[in-house]
């Protein structure tokens, strides 16, 4: 059950978006019985957005959350990974982008709890 959030200050264009969701379908089984098939997305593109007092470059907050926990080594791996994706499709440097990971035992679906 992930859920990855995206908030920028780039207008992303439709072509945009869909790399990040491929790019992000893809890059959820760096993290160890997660996959696409449960994979849920929300992008909040043109979003006013200062890093270090500066709105002039883009600049990003990925929200990662999951059911249940992983490891560190997943989580670098994962952050190497959307640093290069975010880069390529919005250009966004890396650091310039946080990526908050969030792991949690509570989800709730089709009317029951995990």
């Amino acid at each position: 059950m992930p859920f990855i959030e995206t908030k920028t200050n780039v207008k992303m264009s439709d072509a945009q978006e869909k790399q990040l969701k491929e790019g992000l379908g893809q890059a959820i089984s760096l993290l160890p019985g997660k996959s696409e098939n449960w994979l849920m997305l929300a992008f909040e593109d043109d979003t006013h957005m200062y890093f270090r007092g500066d709105d002039s470059k883009p600049v990003a907050f990925v929200d990662v959350k999951i059911f249940g926990q992983a490891d560190r080594g997943a989580y670098s791996a994962m952050t190497a990974e959307l640093s290069r994706l975010y880069k390529d499709v919005l250009g966004v440097e890396s650091d310039h982008m946080y990526i908050r990971y969030l792991g949690s035992s509570d989800w709730g679906w089709n009317g029951g709890n995990f």
